[in-house]
C-alpha cells in the first residue's frame, strides 16, 4: 500500500511463502523508506515472523504490518514494525505493540515522515570531509583468525589512504565464508540497515569478493561495493604518476575486472552453435570481454616496449660493472625516506600507504670511488593480488638483477614480524628468495634505545632512522662486505649523487 493509500500491489501465497515482487525502482533514495507498506496475514496466525523482519529490512519498507484474524476470520489483531534510526542500542528494526485495528488513531504519514525526520538527522550527525567517501567496513574472520585485529587495522589505514571516512564496522566470526554473500543472510540485512542508516556511499569488505558474491550482494546493498583487491588498485590509481605507473595500474584493474563483467544469460550468444543457440551476433557482455580483452593486449604491447627500454638501461649498468641494491619491504615502511637518506634524492614520500608506485634509482658512493646503484621498489602488502603482481612484472623486474635487497621493516609496527615473513613470501613468489638481504629495521628514534638494539638482535637486523640519518653507517658497514667482497673493511664516510 502506498503513503497515500493507494493498493499498489496484491500477493497470494501459498502454505509456505508470498513472493514479493522486486521493488528496486521504487521510490527510494537517500535517506528515504520505499513509500511502500506490507500488509498481510498468516495462515496460523503468527505474530511477525523473522522473514516478515528481513523482508522489511532488505526492502526498506515503510512498514511491515501482520494481521491476526479470529475463528470468524475478521480482524483481531495488527502487529506492525518499522526499521529504527541508529541509537546507542545498536537494534535496527522497532517491532511494536500489537493491537486491535480499531484503536489506531495516529495518522501514519505524519508518522512515517517523522521516522524519515529521524533519519535524516541521525545521518547529518555524522560528520565527515565533504569530499570523502562514507562507507561501513565488513571484516569477515574464517575459523580461528589470530590476525583478524591486524587485518582489520590495515584495512582502516588503506580507506584512510583512498580517502574514504569509515563509519561503522561489521564484523562477523565464521567457520567457512557463504557462497553468496561470503557473510550470513542475517549479516547483510543488518549491513542493508547500517548501511542505509548512516548515509554510506561504499561498502568495504576486508576479503575479496567472487563474481557470484559481488552479483549477489549488490542485489541486496544499494550502495557501492568494493573488496580489498579494489581498494588497493584505487590507492594505486589515484598515486601513480607516470606513464609506466599509469599503464601498470590500469592493467591491473582490467584483468581484475574481466571476469566480474556480467551479463542476462547466453540465450542471445552467438558462439553458442547448434539449433536454438544461433543468435542474431554478440551480446553487449561479449562485446565488452572482446573490448576489454584488445585493451588488455594493448596495455601489454605498450609496457613490453617500456620493460625492453629497462632491460637496456640494466644492460648498460652490467657492462659498467655498476652494483644494484633494491629497497624492498612492507608498504609504509619508510623505503623512499631511506633511498632519499642514502643518495641525498627527493623522491616524494608520505606517510600513506603506496605513495611510492614507481620505481626510482639513484647513485650511492662508497669510498674508495665506488659506485651503486640503488632502486626503490613499489611496497609489498600481505595477500598482495595477483592482478597487482602480474601488472607490476616489469617494475618489479628491478629487483631481480640486484645483488642485495635492502629489505625495510617498521620497527614502530606490533606486526613487524608478520610483515617481514610477508615480503618474504612475495619475494619467494617472484623468484628471489635466494638473494642476499639486509634487515634495515626502521623509525627506530621512536623507540628507547635498548628496545631497538635488542629487537635488531632478535631479527638479525640493523636499527636505523632514515628520517633522521641514525644508524646509516652501520647500513654502509654491513653492505660492504656483500657488495663489494674483496674488501675487508669499509670506511662509514659516503657521498651521493644523482643517476
Amino acid at each position: 500500500m502506498s503513503r497515500n493509500g493507494d493498493v499498489e500491489y496484491v500477493m497470494v501465497g501459498d502454505a509456505l511463502r508470498i513472493q514479493l515482487p522486486d521493488f528496486k525502482r521504487v521510490r527510494g533514495g537517500t535517506g528515504r523508506f520505499r513509500g511502500l507498506r506490507c500488509i498481510h496475514t498468516h495462515l496460523r496466525g503468527e505474530s511477525l515472523t523473522r522473514d516478515d523482519l528481513t523482508d522489511l529490512a532488505l526492502l526498506r519498507l515503510d512498514a511491515m504490518v501482520v494481521i491476526q484474524v479470529d475463528e470468524a476470520g475478521l480482524p483481531e489483531l495488527a502487529e506492525y514494525a518499522s526499521l529504527r534510526p541508529p541509537d546507542a542500542s545498536g537494534e535496527t528494526v522497532e517491532v511494536y505493540t500489537p493491537l486491535p485495528p480499531s484503536r489506531f488513531d495516529f495518522d501514519f504519514l505524519e508518522w512515517i515522515e517523522a521516522l524519515e525526520d529521524r533519519f535524516a538527522e541521525g545521518q547529518r550527525g555524522i560528520h565527515v570531509d565533504g569530499a570523502q567517501d562514507r562507507a561501513i567496513l565488513v571484516e569477515v574472520a574464517l575459523g580461528p583468525d589470530p590476525g583478524a585485529e591486524e587485518r582489520l587495522a590495515e584495512m582502516r589505514e588503506l580507506a584512510r589512504t583512498a580517502g574514504v571516512a569509515i563509519l561503522d564496522t561489521v564484523r562477523q566470526q565464521r567457520t567457512r565464508a557463504d557462497p553468496r554473500y561470503l557473510v550470513g543472510r542475517g549479516k547483510i540485512q543488518e549491513l542493508v540497515v547500517r548501511a542505509w542508516q548512516l548515509g554510506a556511499d561504499l561498502v568495504i569488505f576486508d576479503r575479496d569478493l567472487t563474481p557470484a558474491q559481488i552479483r549477489h550482494i549488490t542485489d541486496l546493498v544499494e550502495s557501492r561495493i568494493v573488496d580489498r583487491s579494489q581498494l588497493i588498485l584505487d590507492i594505486f590509481a589515484q598515486h601513480a604518476q607516470t606513464r609506466e605507473g599509469r599503464l601498470q595500474v590500469e592493467l591491473a584493474q582490467l584483468r581484475y575486472r574481466l571476469p566480474r563483467l556480467v551479463g542476462r544469460g547466453e540465450s542471445m550468444s552467438r558462439l553458442a552453435g547448434g539449433i536454438g543457440g544461433r543468435g542474431p551476433g554478440e551480446t553487449k557482455l561479449e562485446v565488452d570481454r572482446r573490448r576489454v580483452r584488445d585493451h588488455i593486449r594493448r596495455l601489454e604491447r605498450a609496457l613490453a616496449t617500456i620493460s625492453r627500454r629497462r632491460e637496456t638501461r640494466r644492460a648498460k649498468r652490467k657492462r659498467e660493472g655498476l652494483p644494484v641494491l633494491s629497497i624492498v619491504g612492507y608498504t609504509n615502511a619508510g623505503k623512499s625516506t631511506l633511498l632519499n637518506r642514502l643518495t641525498r634524492s627527493k623522491v616524494h614520500t608520505a606517510d600513506q600507504l603506496f605513495a611510492t608506485l614507481d620505481s626510482s634509482s639513484r647513485r650511492l658512493r662508497f669510498p674508495r670511488e665506488r659506485d651503486v646503484i640503488v632502486t626503490d621498489t613499489v611496497g609489498f602488502i600481505r595477500d598482495l593480488p595477483p592482478d597487482l603482481v602480474a601488472g607490476f612484472r616489469s617494475t618489479l623486474e628491478e629487483i631481480q638483477d640486484a645483488n642485495v635487497l635492502l629489505h625495510v621493516a617498521d620497527a614502530l609496527n606490533p606486526s613487524v614480524e608478520s610483515h617481514i615473513e610477508s615480503v618474504r613470501e612475495t619475494l619467494r613468489g617472484l623468484g628471489l628468495a635466494e638473494k642476499p638481504e639486509l634487515l634495515i629495521l626502521n623509525k627506530c628514534d621512536q623507540l628507547d634505545p635498548t628496545e631497538a638494539k635488542a629487537l635488531a638482535e632478535s631479527l638479525g637486523g640493523v636499527a636505523v632512522s632514515a628520517l633522521t640519518g641514525d644508524g646509516i653507517e652501520a647500513i654502509l658497514y654491513c653492505l660492504g662486505p656483500l657488495v663489494f667482497p674483496e674488501a675487508s673493511r669499509l670506511g662509514t664516510s659516503f657521498a651521493a649523487g644523482g643517476a
